[in-house]
């Protein structure tokens, strides 16, 4: 009996071993071809992303130049000699300008988005510092392009940190 016992695990525990080894290469097979399949994915979904992306930083980036004080000035002229209409009319125009592009938040990073909104909000606060000291619309957009012509625009900041992010992600 002892012997039968014995014969049969002869036969068993070769089986049972590679039984075993089976096993593990066949789970660690399987692991790495779902890793493969998992990056792949991610991959793929970098691919088709990245055209989205890029569009909303070339919206962002165009924002930026259509909210540049020497560029909103020639685009927008004044109605009257009002100093505070032309000042609304300024920010009306920067604001629906940004309301038109609020969704790209959506598609670029966290710090470009915080970069373009504090340009935003810079240029409206230097219109608004500027129009105090102005008696007519006139002079609201001379001082205006005298103050940009001697420092750098916050827009041109924003723009400057759009490209550095672009690039990383080319």
């Amino acid at each position: 009996m002892e012997d039968k016992i014995i014969e049969g695990l002869a036969y068993a525990l070769p089986a049972l071993v590679t039984g075993g080894v089976a096993y593990l290469i066949l789970g660690r097979f399987i692991e790495q071809d779902n890793k493969e399949k998992t990056f792949n994915a991610l991959v793929e979904k970098k691919r088709e992303s990245l055209p989205t992306k890029l569009q909303a930083y070339e919206r962002m980036l165009l924002f930026c130049e259509r909210i540049n004080p020497s560029k909103l000035l020639l685009r927008v002229n004044p109605i009257g000699d009002d100093t505070d209409n032309y000042l609304q009319l300024l920010i009306g125009n920067i604001e629906q300008e940004f309301e038109h592009n609020l969704v790209q938040q959506l598609y670029i990073s966290d710090d470009s988005w915080k970069a373009v909104l504090a340009a935003k909000l810079a240029i409206i606060a230097k219109l608004r510092n500027t129009a105090e000291n102005s008696e007519t619309a006139k002079d609201l957009r001379e001082n205006v392009l005298i103050d940009y012509s001697q420092q750098e625009s916050p827009a041109n900041t924003a723009i400057s940190f759009l490209k550095q992010e672009v690039k990383k992600l080319i």
